[in-house]
């Protein structure tokens, strides 16, 4: 594969990612404690909130927990599902204003990536299939996707902490 002018080679992105490792990379028993407790909610904006639900709640299997009006913007509607050990994924709906198509900017959301269980993961490809919603099934363990308004997710079946057989952390 040719590279581009000034394209980086991949070599140099290689021994540029291991210097960065060597400088800030430190092991588990060399560096502190994390200031935060975790991630207490993802928060997105969706078109329409029942169909938020439908996809979230229904097909995903993520109940939703919780529905109050945005203290943001009146009239919005901010609903939370539960997506295990504690944590939530978030969603409003901004009624009345337009607001563009998703899309990937720097700076801006990639996908978000949600663990579950093998049999749940393979219970959630199944309706994937069956509601016929196309992904990438990628080292038999992820299934990346489009929300309801273009959002990418993934759900993997590999544990918390862990990502292609190997502990992260």
């Amino acid at each position: 594969m040719g590279h581009g002018v000034g394209e980086p080679r991949r070599s140099e992105l290689t021994a540029q990612r291991e210097q960065l490792a060597d400088r800030y990379l430190k092991a588990r028993h060399e560096r502190p404690a994390s200031t935060a407790r975790g991630v207490h909610h993802a928060a997105h904006i969706c078109s329409d909130v029942e169909t938020t639900i439908r996809f979230y709640d229904g097909l995903l299997g993520f109940p939703l927990i919780e529905m109050f009006e945005n203290r943001d913007y009146e009239g919005s509607t901010h609903f939370f599902f539960d997506i295990g050990e504690g944590n939530c994924l978030a969603y409003f709906d901004l009624p009345g204003l337009d607001i563009a198509p998703y899309q990937e900017v720097l700076g801006g959301h990639h996908h978000l990536a949600i663990s579950m269980e093998r049999a749940q993961w393979e219970a959630a490809r199944a309706r994937l299939d069956e509601a016929g919603i196309e992904y990438a099934h990628v080292d038999g363990s992820s299934l990346y996707f489009r929300g309801p308004d273009g959002e990418r997710l993934e759900l993997i079946s590999d544990p918390l902490r862990e990502m292609y057989g190997k502990p992260v952390g």
